[in-house]
């Protein structure tokens, strides 16, 4: 990787913690009117809203260490399309947190970090086992997403419209991943991933 590159990484990944990434689709959910939500009603979406942006920032540091290690310039090109969908993804989740008078995690940068080295061992491991790794991560991320559609206050339809286009995009990427020559990976693998994701959740709701 040259020196631009490297810059246009680091620049990338500077946005994706401090919140300040573009987008390059238009916020779902827009149109809708921003009902009454009481207090509590709020302070639970903002908590919601505020683990699916951290979700997102690590999606980021998934995609960005694992392009690095592809090993063909079509698979390069697959994954970066996925991490600009996710920053969609991100500009979105951060938009709506401010809607709801709300901020991102403090512990992004944390986030990022650890993301970043789980990617990078993925993508060490060679292309099939990246691939598998960001098959589980989508359908794990999907089954969150679901989670949440059931979970947010019915009266807020701007978060449910940005969470059910964020639960469509993860899924096209899993199946991207799964089409590209993905692997199953074994199964304590991904009770490991489905525990890490149990304390980001729990932590990222509340700090």
């Amino acid at each position: 990787m040259n020196l631009d590159s490297l810059i246009i990484e680091f620049d990338r990944a500077l946005r994706a913690v401090v919140g300040s990434t573009p987008m390059q689709r238009a916020i779902p959910g827009q149109t809708q009117h921003d009902l009454d939500l009481s207090a509590e009603e709020k302070q639970h979406a903002a908590g919601l809203m505020r683990v699916n942006h951290v979700g997102e920032v690590c999606a980021q540091a998934l995609y960005q260490s694992q392009k690095l290690y592809a090993r063909t310039p079509e698979l390069k090109e697959k994954l970066e399309h996925a991490a600009r969908e996710e920053e969609d993804h991100l500009a979105w989740c951060a938009k709506r947190l401010e809607e709801l008078d709300s901020r991102p995690s403090l512990l992004n940068p944390l986030w990022y970090a650890g993301a970043f080295v789980l990617g990078s061992a993925a993508g060490l491991a060679g292309d099939k086992v990246s691939l598998g790794f960001v098959a589980e991560t989508e359908k794990q991320v999907e089954q969150h997403l679901d989670g949440h559609l059931k979970d947010l206050p019915e009266k807020d339809l701007r978060s449910r419209a940005i969470v059910d286009q964020m639960r469509l995009d993860e899924i096209e990427h899993g199946q991207m991943a799964k089409k590209e020559g993905g692997i199953d990976l074994p199964t304590p693998i991904q009770g490991a991933m489905q525990f890490m994701a149990k304390i980001m959740t729990r932590t990222a709701y509340k700090i």
